[in-house]
């Protein structure tokens, strides 16, 4: 691109320079008057989290998004690079970004009084506009600054500016620094930042140095975290413009939407089809997990559990077309029976809970209970009551009914010739007419009645052994 090179074609261009915030609120302005989508992989807060958002931006406050984890804060905080002009001039050369028409470091203001017109000037894009830390283990050298003792070895002063070493806040001048976990700051490092949003005052190891920093200041934290007395201080908290909260899909349709726009698997053959009712049931799990007295809410539920989740069928079908050399897979039930692994340190058990309940029997539960509820809105037990009981009949007179992850699908044929009930159900629903997508069902229903009470199922390894009940 043909852009200025010294800050006399820049003076030349009529380019005129504005704050952090108002380019911020500007562009936003703008893609609201044009209908635009505002943040496009953001799904699921369009009434609620959005709004609130656009408020605060348009305020030019500094932020703090208040929400449990895995609900899209960092990407919120992240996408708002989008909302920055895609280019913006600073003087070349010095430490931290500085604009040409207000230098702020005793380096910049150096520069520009030196070559004045003849100062060269670089272009900085959107995306080295944005800066993130972690607050567990940052110190006020990592984020504001310290002295570096290499520049006093080579002659700078002591009490200098040219002694310091800045940290990433000042960096990120002209751009959007970002804190995760705010409550986990240390308390030297909260004092320092109350002071910046509201002074721009900084003082490292007593070397007063007042930077008027340019940085839109975005925090992310816990609700109760945020909210327990004495993890942040009243003056910090005071001095941030606007509160948002965030929130858990609301629909399994959001949820699943997020889930398969997140998936991301090193390999894509051979291809693998997944049932709709599989992607119900995957997502209904985290659903009934985020509502479960067994898991602790405070810590809350992922959407990383439905995404490694999902991965994790995929990946299990996959497997069984590499197994029987098939150029192409569909998801069964039986690959969901492999979620166990990818559960582990993404649901945290309630510490009250009963203690001879253990993690495993957990997630089999809240799979049990996704499968019943997926199950009972595909089959209705109102409508299929009998369907459901000649099939209990049938498998009662067969002695016991066993199915596999890696069965292959001309077994399935077999089972449809010892409980034709079962092709019933499938004609019904029109299943029939795919034959490995049958397969699917054929267990789908197994499940379903399993979880329903009218089939006793015993799980062993990768074998799921099914009989009736009741004695007919």
């Amino acid at each position: 691109m043909n852009l200025p090179k010294t800050f006399k074609e820049l003076k030349s261009s009529n380019y005129k320079e504005r704050t952090v915030q108002a380019e911020l609120a500007w562009n936003l302005s703008t893609k609201i008057k044009n209908k635009e989508t505002l943040f496009p992989k953001i799904h699921g807060y369009e009434d609620t989290v959005v709004p609130s958002l656009v408020n605060a931006i348009l305020s030019g406050h500094n932020i703090v998004m208040l929400g449990e984890k895995g609900q899209a804060k960092s990407r919120i905080m992240r996408s708002l690079t989008s909302l920055l002009d895609e280019f913006i001039p600073i003087i070349k050369g010095t430490e931290i970004p500085e604009s040409p028409f207000a230098p702020i470091t005793a380096k910049g203001k150096k520069i520009i009084t030196e070559q004045k017109d003849d100062t060269e000037i670089s272009w900085l894009h959107r995306e080295e506009r944005y800066g993130e830390r972690l607050a567990p283990g940052a110190k006020i050298g990592d984020i504001i600054g310290d002295l570096d003792p290499s520049r006093i070895v080579n002659g700078e002063a002591l009490s200098s500016e040219g002694a310091i070493h800045f940290g990433l806040l000042p960096r990120m001048n002209r751009g959007i620094f970002a804190v995760n976990e705010m409550p986990d700051l240390d308390y030297l490092v909260q004092v320092s930042l109350f002071n910046i949003l509201e002074e721009a005052d900084i003082q490292i190891r007593g070397i007063p140095v007042r930077f008027p920093l340019d940085v839109m200041v975005c925090f992310t934290a816990n609700p109760d975290d945020y909210s327990r007395s004495g993890k942040i201080i009243s003056q910090l908290k005071d001095r941030i413009g606007s509160e948002i909260r965030t929130h858990y899909p609301k629909t399994r349709s959001i949820g699943l939407e997020i889930t398969k726009q997140e998936i991301d698997l090193p390999i894509s053959t051979p291809e693998v089809v997944m049932p709709e009712f599989v992607e119900d049931i995957i997502e209904e799990f985290t659903i009934q997990a985020r509502s479960s007295h067994l898991v602790n809410q405070k810590s809350g539920v992922s959407a990383r559990l439905s995404i490694a989740n999902y991965e994790v069928v995929l990946s299990s079908a996959r497997k069984r077309a590499l197994v029987f050399g098939e150029e192409k897979a569909i998801a069964r039930l039986t690959d969901i029976g492999n979620i166990f692994a990818s559960c582990s340190g993404k649901i945290e058990l309630d510490p009250y809970r009963d203690e001879a309940i253990s993690e495993y029997q957990v997630v089999i539960k809240l799979l049990d209970q996704a499968t019943r509820i997926v199950f009972e809105e595909y089959f209705s037990p109102k409508k299929y009551s009998s369907n459901f009981s000649e099939i209990a009949k049938q498998i009662y007179a067969l002695g016991k009914l066993e199915i596999s992850e890696q069965m292959p699908k001309e077994s399935y044929k077999e089972i449809l010739k010892q409980v034709p009930a079962l092709w019933d159900l499938l004609h019904e629903k029109s299943y029939d007419k795919d034959e490995a997508l049958s397969v699917t069902v054929i267990e789908f229903i197994l499940e379903g009645l399993a979880t329903t009470g009218k089939l006793a199922r015993r799980r062993l390894g990768e074998i799921s052994t099914f009989k009736t009940v009741d004695a007919y």
